[in-house]
């Protein structure tokens, strides 16, 4: 049972400041920050019936959380689709995202506000068999409240970085209490359940990061099938979500590579496909064949240069490539997802920024699924290598794709944990 003296505080002070919350829910929605029409969600006020039968309840604060947990959900869906499964975020980002991707298999609703009248009327007419509740945004009022009904609540994807728990051991007992309201606690590393247990967590364990958990980018079969033919007899190798400066530093790699490689293909997707055609313009201006695929230009075998400036392709590019360089890396930008690739048996390279990925990163130099570069030499001399060496470049696929494989098992842990306690 919760602490009485706190949830007598929590509903007290509720019932204070609910004017407060009110007019600030206005002014933000009169800024565009939350739906007007919706409004009466923050307060609990549903706007669907509930369903007969089994419900989950997930919660997700924003997009990258919303993002993160919906293929889970998706997974469950398919696994049972009997049991009815909400999803609750906080801003009107990832609403859209949730409406977008959930479709019908998933309702959302807005998170009530944590006070006692509006997770009182949200809890009474969704009546939830199971919350879940991710990373590492605690609720008191309505964990509490969870708590005080009996019901099962995991948190899942949770973290908790070493500066956040430095100033939770501020408050102790405020901690324990806090993370006491869960029935289980899945952390994302090793280093997150401990410190999770050092803040009085039990019954935690590490199931991985759903942020790097996603089925492999899309193709059609019949594309892949037919590029696959028209490029037969070429090496190839590709440059993945590129960035202004590393265009050209690949453009000099290839030319570099082609004294060795005389049938080299390169291709060269850019981050923002709408830079295409200046890209294709600079590199003309220095001597290469180049095609553009926004132009729908045909490859001839005097093509040097493949610059794809279209979405939602990369899916098909590397099926096509078994070596791919990630963009972002070259320049201090942080680099891309490297586990697209992975998920795709591509051997990859990349630069010395990657900060934006360094969980995959480590897992992927540690499994030999990866190279990392310091600079355009290293580049030439790493993918020369890979493109002479088939049987090298095609374990190191392997590797990247076993270890990027591995992470989507967290959907698995998680599907299980989840439907066992319902």
């Amino acid at each position: 049972m919760t602490s009485d003296w706190r949830r007598s505080l929590w509903r007290g002070t509720g019932i204070l400041i609910q004017p407060v919350i009110r007019a600030w829910l206005q002014r933000r929605a009169a800024s565009g920050k939350e739906d007007p029409a919706r409004l009466g969600e923050r307060f609990g006020e549903a706007s669907h019936a509930r369903p007969d039968g089994k419900l989950i309840w997930c919660h997700a604060a924003s997009v990258g959380e919303a993002q993160s947990v919906l293929p889970l959900l998706q997974h469950l869906h398919e696994t049972r689709p009997d049991i009815t499964l909400l999803l609750t975020t906080g801003t009107v980002t990832s609403a859209a995202l949730a409406q977008q991707r959930g479709g019908n298999a998933i309702l959302h609703q807005f998170v009530p506000v944590d006070l006692p009248g509006a997770v009182d009327r949200f809890l009474d007419h969704w009546r939830p068999d199971l919350a879940l509740w991710t990373e590492s945004e605690f609720w008191p009022g309505i964990l509490s409240e969870l708590r005080r009904r009996g019901l099962p609540v995991l948190l899942i994807n949770a973290r908790m970085s070493d500066r956040s728990c430095r100033r939770w051991k501020l408050v102790p007992k405020t901690a324990k209490w806090l993370l006491g309201c869960f029935t289980a606690i899945y952390a994302q590393t090793r280093q997150d359940a401990a410190r999770l247990r050092q803040l009085g967590a039990s019954d935690v364990l590490e199931a991985g990061n759903l942020k790097e958990a996603a089925p492999p980018l899309p193709a059609e079969h019949d594309a892949v099938v037919q590029w696959q033919m028209a490029l037969d007899g070429r090496t190839r190798w590709l440059a993945a979500s590129t960035h202004p400066g590393e265009e050209t530093a690949i453009a000099r790699v290839h030319r570099s590579l082609k004294q060795r490689f005389p049938q080299l293909l390169t291709f060269i997707v850019p981050r923002h496909p709408q830079r295409g055609p200046e890209i294709a313009d600079t590199l003309a201006q220095e001597g290469f064949a180049l095609a553009l695929r926004s132009r729908n230009d045909a490859i001839t075998p005097q093509t040097d240069l493949y610059i794809a400036d279209t979405l939602g392709e990369l899916g098909l590019w590397y099926r096509l490539c078994p070596l791919v360089f990630m963009g972002g890396s070259l320049i201090p930008h942080g680099g891309q997802n490297p586990l697209e690739p992975a998920r795709l048996h591509c051997a990859l390279l990349f630069g010395p920024s990657m900060f934006n990925f360094s969980d995959a990163v480590a897992g992927l130099l540690h499994a030999d699924g990866a190279q990392q570069i310091a600079d355009e030499a290293e580049l030439t001399a790493a993918a020369g290598i890979l493109l002479a060496e088939p049987q090298r470049r095609e374990a190191m696929g392997e590797a990247a794709q076993r270890y990027a494989t591995a992470q989507n098992e967290v959907i698995d842990v998680l599907a299980e944990a989840a439907l066992k306690r319902l």
